[in-house]
């Protein structure tokens, strides 16, 4: 994956852009990544996958449903498992 600086990538737009058409470009301040410039075929390509994984991951919720497998939360219960996800325990979405 190509890098840019922040200071760089204004400076050569035009040629972030066309970095872009060919791989991700990573643009950096201070040295650390905090961007990632895609063309929009990649991003496109990107945002279908994440849709048919949450389409599959609800279809999978709905399956758990069908077979009676669900698990009843009470409101602590439920802050908890919030709590959880937020923190990034996707486990926690499948006991």
């Amino acid at each position: 994956m190509k890098s840019f600086s922040a200071h760089e990538a204004k400076a050569r737009f035009g040629a972030l852009l066309d970095a872009a058409l060919r791989e991700p470009v990573t643009i950096e301040k201070h040295g650390r990544p905090v961007a990632v410039l895609l063309s929009t075929e990649d991003y496109e390509e990107l945002e279908a996958i994440k849709l048919e994984r949450l389409r599959a991951e609800i279809q999978a919720g709905i399956d758990d449903i069908e077979r009676g497998e669900v698990t009843e939360y009470d409101e602590a219960g439920l802050r908890v498992l919030a709590e959880e996800i937020i923190a990034g325990g996707e486990t926690a979405t499948r006991r």
